[in-house]
């Protein structure tokens, strides 16, 4: 099938989201569509999809132009689309969510779900799913559950496929295994497009890739570019995420976590008996797929959540029980994983976003007065420092783009005498220029001696800004491992092996690990046969 979009521009109120965009896909061919978040990638997707309907523009498929007043209309025409958020039935079986919104009847209109079942078996069979057809949606693991969603797609002819951000929650592993289906499916006939900012991939998996920037086409690009070429034509400029740094030997402690446990409202341990320590000048990032606790234990840090079990010493001083407010006061500072939610008031201008933390302490506020003069000189000063790209300070801060609203965040923690950050998703939702930025900004604090705990599910990340690496799984540590482990040893473990296990699998891949740090420095766990993360139950210094 040979799809072509000609002219597509689609306007949100003044906002141009997309602006007159061509993209030819051919038959057979995986097309990646290549930019930053925002660029517009997903809005023009969402208009092939029939989710939107263009302003101005056609799509033509086998030379026909088309109208698709919704997505029935796509699906008909033969194109499908795997959501970055998964539309799937939690309680429901594999089959009958495949099936979900065209059952197939037989006599009086019931529904038969053997037909369901044998399409499901059949697909899977196909393409080397390995998926169970009666297994429940919510027993499966999420790279299973991406597969279930291409067998959706599939089950209903789909000869162009749309795969947005597909692998923004998956392992390393993973990650490798959707893009050997990708490939499988391109030499079937079916077209793909894929759509990410993820540059590693692109380069593995792409046969052509366009390059969106600000919702226009600013080029076309070949496999063999370098990350460095693809990454100037995102932004348009030179960016470089390449960093160099030592790590300290036997920082003085700053933060200490033992045996920190966290219930859920049903009981169930969101963080399991968790233990680490973080000291000045260091950066601990903690990783895994994104829902294994990380989330939980950033806000146990902040004094969001009180723990059940354990303690969290900052300082060496007891903040089990602390308050939100003290923790601040005492040099903490935090990067909220959803700065929309937790970092900013959206109503607040930006100059007020600014002061959150430090509203009313002096110069900034005088008894109950707001000092406004001091807050405006302040927030020009940021601004400058922090190159926050504003129309004017005193506008609302919901005015910035992602990017900018991040740099906003970290301009208003950094601002503060720090011994403690903790920084959750920092570079989520923000472009590359924006990434190099913050990468610079943290780099800076961790050299003047402040304590960073990163929180991130991106493992070029987590290798271009730690010193050591605590792996999560199940609300349980796997294991803690030195910057420079290798990516799949990191990918076996973010699915639950012990280091242990994993450190042997890379070494019979022929690419021999980290050694694991020395004795009292690493938290590990059992070697449980079903490879499930075990209790940690070391305390002390890591």
């Amino acid at each position: 099938m040979l799809l072509e979009l000609k002219g597509i521009t689609k306007r949100f109120g003044s906002l141009v989201a997309n602006d007159r965009i061509d993209l030819r896909v051919e038959p057979g061919r995986i097309h990646a569509l290549l930019g930053e978040n925002g660029a517009g990638k997903s809005t023009l997707m969402n208009v092939l999809y029939g989710l939107y309907q263009p302003d101005e523009g056609e799509i033509v498929i086998d030379g026909t132009a088309m109208r698709f007043s919704g997505p029935g209309d796509a699906v008909a025409a033969g194109i499908g689309m795997v959501h970055q958020h998964f539309m799937l039935v939690p309680v429901f079986t594999v089959a009958e969510s495949v099936a979900l919104g065209y059952e197939p009847t037989g006599f009086a209109g019931i529904i038969n779900r053997g037909v369901a079942r044998r399409k499901v078996v059949d697909l899977s069979e196909r393409f080397g799913f390995d998926i169970d057809p009666d297994a429940l949606i919510q027993d499966l693991s999420v790279g299973a559950q991406q597969r279930v969603e291409i067998i959706k797609a599939l089950s209903r002819d789909a000869r162009t496929l749309i795969l947005d951000e597909p692998t923004a929650v998956l392992t390393p592993q993973e990650t490798d295994e959707l893009m050997a289906i990708m490939r499988q499916l391109a030499d079937s006939g079916t077209s793909i497009v894929f759509i990410t900012h993820k540059l590693r991939e692109v380069r593995a998996v792409a046969d052509a890739i366009t390059v969106i920037r600000r919702g226009r086409v600013v080029g076309q690009a070949s496999p063999s570019s370098t990350e460095t070429e693809l990454a100037s034509l995102m932004v348009g400029r030179a960016v470089n995420l390449d960093i160099e740094k030592t790590s300290p030997v036997d920082p003085p402690e700053v933060c200490r976590l033992d045996d920190v446990t966290v219930l859920d409202e049903t009981g169930r341990a969101v963080v399991d008996h968790v233990s680490f320590t973080v000291g000045a000048g260091e950066v601990l990032a903690v990783g895994g797929v994104q829902g294994n606790g990380q989330t939980e234990l950033a806000e146990v840090i902040l004094g969001d959540r009180t723990p059940t079990v354990g303690t969290i010493t900052i300082g060496g001083l007891d903040a089990t029980h602390r308050s939100i407010k003290q923790r601040l006061d005492a040099g903490m500072g935090y990067v909220p994983e959803d700065r929309q939610a937790d970092g900013l008031i959206a109503t607040f201008s930006i100059a007020e976003n600014l002061v959150l933390d430090v509203h009313d302490r002096p110069p900034f506020a005088k008894g109950a007065a707001l000092q406004l003069g001091e807050i405006h000189n302040h927030a020009e000063k940021l601004r400058d420092e922090f190159d926050v790209r504003v129309g004017d300070i005193d506008d609302p801060i919901s005015t910035l783009s992602g990017g900018n609203a991040q740099k906003a965040i970290l301009a208003r923690e950094l601002s503060r005498d720090l011994e403690l950050l903790v920084a959750s998703q920092p570079t989520r939702g923000v472009d590359v220029g924006s990434i190099e930025f913050i990468y610079q900004r943290m780099l800076a604090e961790r050299e003047s001696g402040t304590a960073i705990v990163l929180f991130s599910s991106e493992l070029d990340e987590i290798d271009a800004l730690a010193d050591r690496i605590v792996i999560m799984y199940r609300g349980q540590v796997v294991g803690t491992v030195p910057r420079g482990t290798p990516r799949d040893v990191l990918g076996l473990m973010m699915a639950g092996v012990p280091y242990e296990e994993a450190a042997k699998a890379g070494q019979a891949d022929d690419e021999p690990p980290e050694p694991p740090l020395p004795p009292g420095d690493d938290v590990s766990g059992n070697d449980e046969a079903d490879g499930s993360a075990a209790q940690n139950s070391q305390g002390g210094a890591l």
